[in-house]
This record gives C-alpha cells, sequence and structure tokens, in this order.
C-alpha cells in the first residue's frame, strides 16, 4: 500500500523511480479507506533529503499513510528553499487541533548545544507535551531520541570524546518487543553524533526499557513500555552516500574528522561504503507502524488520547 503525499512534492518523482508506492492526493480521494495520519518533524536542515529518506521507509509497507510535514515556526531555515517550506510545511500551530496515529521528530545537528539554548525549545516542548495525548506512537530520531528522553524523563546528553561516526553492529535486548520482530541475532546501524545517552541512565528508568543496544555505540533504541514513545539512537533511514558525503564535507574543515568505521570496503574510501543497514530500516520503519501504531490506533481518529505509563 501507498504513502499519499502532494501530487507536486519533488520527492515523489524520485520515490516513483525507485518503485516505492506512492499516491497523489487525486488517486487516494477515492479510495474506500482510512489512511494512518503521520506527521513528520523535519528537523534537518537539508529537509527535501530527509523527506526522501523517511517516505522511502513508510512507502515500503502494506499500509496506506498520509504525511503532514512540519517545520519550527521559530527557527530560520537556511538549506531550504522558502518556497518548498511555503508549499509543502505546516507549523504545529496549524495542526495541534488535531490527532495523530503517529509522528516522526527527526535529528537536528545542534547536539552541542544545551536544550534550553535550542532556538525552537520551548515550541518543542509544547509538541511532546501535546502527543502524549494527541499521538498513539511516536518515533524519536537521534537528536529528537535525545530530547525526548531528556523531556519525558529528564535523561541527560553526555558530549562524547570523539564523534560516534560509522556503522555500528547491534544486538536485541528484549527479544519478546514487536519493534524488534525478524531481527536478526546481529544487524547494522549508521551513527553520526557527538554526544550520548548512557546505557546505565537508561536502565535506571523503570517507565522506560532498553531493546537494542551495541558494544561500541553504546545505546540505540529505547521504548516507553506501552510503546507510545520510542527512541532510536542512530541513522537507520540513511542513505548509502550519506556517511562519505558529511565525511567528505569535514575534510579540511577541522582538524578532529573520524575515519567512518566499518563503512568503507576495507577502510578505503575509493572502493566505496558496503550497505549492511538497509533491510534493517526497512523492519524497523515496517514494525512500529504495523504494531506501534496501526495495530493499537482507534478507528476513529478523534478518539487518539495516548496511553498512560505503565510500570514493570
Amino acid at each position: 500500500m501507498p504513502i499519499k503525499i502532494p501530487d507536486n512534492l519533488p520527492a515523489k518523482e524520485i520515490l516513483e523511480r525507485e518503485h516505492i508506492f506512492v499516491m497523489g492526493e487525486e488517486r487516494a480521494f477515492h479510495q474506500d479507506i482510512r489512511p494512518l495520519e503521520i506527521a513528520i518533524l523535519n528537523l534537518m536542515p537539508l529537509k527535501e533529503t530527509t523527506e526522501i529518506q523517511l517516505l522511502r521507509l513508510l512507502g515500503n509497507t502494506p499500509l496506506q499513510v498520509n504525511i503532514t510535514l512540519l517545520f519550527p515556526k521559530n527557527h530560520e531555515t537556511k538549506n531550504t528553499p522558502p518556497e518548498h517550506l511555503k508549499s509543502f510545511y505546516h507549523t504545529f500551530d496549524e495542526i495541534k487541533h488535531k490527532k495523530l496515529d503517529g509522528m516522526i521528530i527527526t535529528g537536528a545537528p545542534i547536539e552541542d548545544l544545551p536544550f534550553e539554548e535550542v532556538s525552537y525549545w520551548e515550541e518543542m516542548k509544547e509538541i511532546m507535551q501535546w502527543s502524549r495525548t494527541n499521538v498513539t506512537s511516536t518515533l524519536h530520531i537521534c537528536w529528537g531520541a535525545q530530547a525526548g528522553l531528556y523531556y519525558h524523563y529528564g535523561i541527560e546528553k553526555y558530549p562524547l570524546s570523539e564523534k560516534m561516526f560509522g556503522v555500528f553492529p547491534h544486538t536485541v535486548r528484549v527479544k519478546s518487543a514487536d519493534l524488534m520482530r525478524g531481527f536478526d541475532d546481529v544487524f547494522y546501524v549508521p551513527h553520526s553524533r557527538h554526544t550520548e545517552v548512557r546505557l546505565e541512565d537508561v536502565y535506571k528508568e523503570p517507565r522506560l526499557e532498553v531493546l537494542s543496544a551495541s558494544e561500541e555505540s553504546g545505546l540505540y533504541i529505547a521504548s516507553s513500555r506501552h510503546g507510545s514513545r520510542i527512541f532510536v539512537m542512530g541513522h537507520s533511514e540513511y542513505d548509502p552516500l550519506t556517511l562519505q558525503a558529511e565525511y567528505e564535507r569535514d575534510l579540511g574543515k577541522r582538524d578532529d574528522v573520524p575515519f567512518p568505521k566499518h563503512y568503507f570496503k576495507d577502510d578505503i574510501p575509493e572502493k566505496g561504503p558496503v550497505v549492511s543497514w538497509k533491510s534493517h530500516a526497512n523492519l524497523l520503519f515496517s514494525n512500529w507502524l504495523n504494531y506501534y501504531v496501526y495495530q493499537v490506533t482507534p478507528f476513529e481518529i478523534e478518539r487518539v488520547d495516548g496511553m498512560p505509563e505503565k510500570m514493570p
């Protein structure tokens, strides 16, 4: 089944060329089915790139999904054309009267800032508080996960001595969790961050479960015990060349550019990356949409009312 996006969104043509099932508004209007309503709060600077990465994964499921793109009203976006934002994006004020089946909060390249110094932190707090009662399940990614853990549970982030950069092996810590269904014993995920949330801090919080972690890169996935809040530290949505572009961008600009671990074949950039995370990425988003959104959200979306915290 497809995701429904605006007919003239530039990502539509790219996704169709990749045989991702997307549906324009005109065709979707004639389908007698209640699609899932998913919002993406896109905090990344290259918004069009992030759109494609996330829509590719959301479109590879057997569910019809309506997408609403959001951006912070209190932040000046320098890397995305204003006409793109005007045409395809909404502010939180424009949708806060609605209920949603799901929401994704992306990462943002602002890890070095204390949360309270982020220009749109007050708006982020309002959105995350609203999500508790107006969204069935929210998927937080990278900085978005750090922000969510800090806001909802008071869990701090800490600076790393060296950037966590590369593709790292992970294991499943709770095999009975629906989000981890079908995962291999060892699977790989890209990471690109200067800060961390410490595993021991999450284990101390009884309202959270650690679903997956890595010996090298630490915490990967934590979840509230009812599944309405999922926190994903890595970037499973990344394209094959995303880390390479980031590495090449920083070379010559900084003295501390780390080499991406477990990424290039034989650790030789000229040989290109070894893509080892795509199947896991598709499974992660498919499991989230199916088990944490579709299976539990009410058919009458007006009845979405969040879920109370559940202790173990």
